[in-house]
């Protein structure tokens, strides 16, 4: 058994969806058909030309990356030009692209949390969590409806807190309707007050997976027309969020913590601020360009922040305040590319599908040290 294209981006797209990425961001299927059968995987950070040529040379049928090809819609797509010749060359090798990139950085187990697996801390959970994502459904259920009803809505992404699932709350109470003469009524007469016992049922649901949840409750519903309520809600969501903290097993001296950093992740060069002799043990991190999170890294009570692109003056910032260290854009970011794998081969697995799944070697690192 081969498994689609199509097989591998749901599972992804589930574990990070796009609803969870930037607005402006442009993750998902790059290049390609969801249709495409695949037998061999190439995991990468970027999608560049030395990548592609590998890509060719292992036969890999798909292209799994965290940053887009595509940051933003072409124009045209032509030779000579440096993004339209590598999607031609895709095209021509049918081998597809799908990137994974602010949705990848905000889920649990993605960028910032494989940074702080890679640090070794304990007890990982969001530095920021995502807010003004979540919905509260309440749906008006008729007795003996409403298990039905909760399960489709629990199917279709409601219902998840944090490390729960199928959460929701009941409340019994009296419906009340008179039906037209063009309708249908489940229950009693047309043209005639009718009084239902109901139950008020309550699950919240992401934002991005609000159509879906309607569809399926109204799906297996019993009434003609559903009476439901939607309310956007303030609460952090516990699921998504940005950066990650942790603690450390035993406290360390800042200047052995950035050596266990650089060894870690590769670094050939980190730029920080702090005392290499004062203690650290709780640890922030976010991979790439974390630098606008240092408020929430101190509010945390972090002994240090780790992340990358950080500014002169975000130095000047935590002076005296915070640990701070700019690991690189690249290395803390490519830590997530065994997690990515990992993802592949469980659903391999789990069809019994034959499919190689590669991480690349390549160093895609534009910047260099001397």
């Amino acid at each position: 058994m081969s498994l689609s294209v199509n097989d591998i981006v749901s599972v992804l797209e589930e574990w990070a969806p796009k609803w969870a990425a930037w607005e402006k961001d442009n993750a998902g299927l790059q290049v390609g058909s969801r249709r495409q059968s695949v037998k061999k995987v190439l995991i990468s950070l970027d999608v560049t030309k030395q990548i592609i040529n590998e890509a060719i040379t292992k036969k890999a049928d798909l292209i799994i990356s965290h940053h887009p090809l595509l940051f933003r819609p072409p124009s045209s797509v032509t030779a000579g030009d440096a993004v339209g010749e590598l999607i031609l060359q895709l095209a021509e090798h049918r081998i597809s692209v799908f990137s994974a990139h602010t949705n990848l950085d905000f889920t649990g187990g993605g960028v910032s949390f494989a940074l702080a697996e890679t640090l070794r801390l304990n007890n990982i959970r969001f530095l920021s969590p995502l807010k003004n994502t979540l919905s509260k459904i309440a749906v008006f259920i008729p007795e003996g409806h409403v298990d039905r009803v909760m399960q489709a809505m629990v199917k279709a992404g409601a219902g998840i807190i944090g490390k729960y699932a199928s959460c929701s709350f009941g409340s019994k109470g009296i419906g009340s309707f008179i039906s037209s003469q063009s309708s249908s009524p489940f229950i009693g007469k047309r043209n005639n007050l009718e009084f239902v016992n109901e139950t008020r049922l309550e699950m919240t649901a992401p934002r991005g997976r609000l159509d879906q949840v309607i569809t399926a409750l109204k799906a297996v519903h019993p009434y003609e027309e559903v009476a439901y309520d939607i309310y956007n809600v303030e609460n952090p969501n516990p699921n998504f969020g940005m950066g990650a903290i942790g603690t450390l097993p035993k406290p360390l001296p800042l200047g052995a913590f950035l050596k266990l950093v650089k060894q870690a992740l590769g670094c050939r060069a980190l730029r920080f601020t702090g005392k290499l002799s004062a203690k650290i043990q709780t640890v922030a991190v976010c991979g790439g360009s974390g630098s606008d999170l240092l408020p929430d890294a101190i509010a945390s009570k972090a002994d240090v922040f780790i992340t990358a692109d950080i500014k002169y003056h975000t130095f000047q910032t935590a002076a005296g305040r915070i640990a701070l260290a700019d690991a690189g854009h690249w290395e803390t970011e490519r830590v997530v590319l065994k997690n990515i794998a990992a993802k592949i081969r469980s659903i391999a697995k789990k069809n019994g599908a034959s499919l190689s799944v590669l991480i690349t070697k390549q160093n895609t690192n534009p910047i260099q040290t001397i």
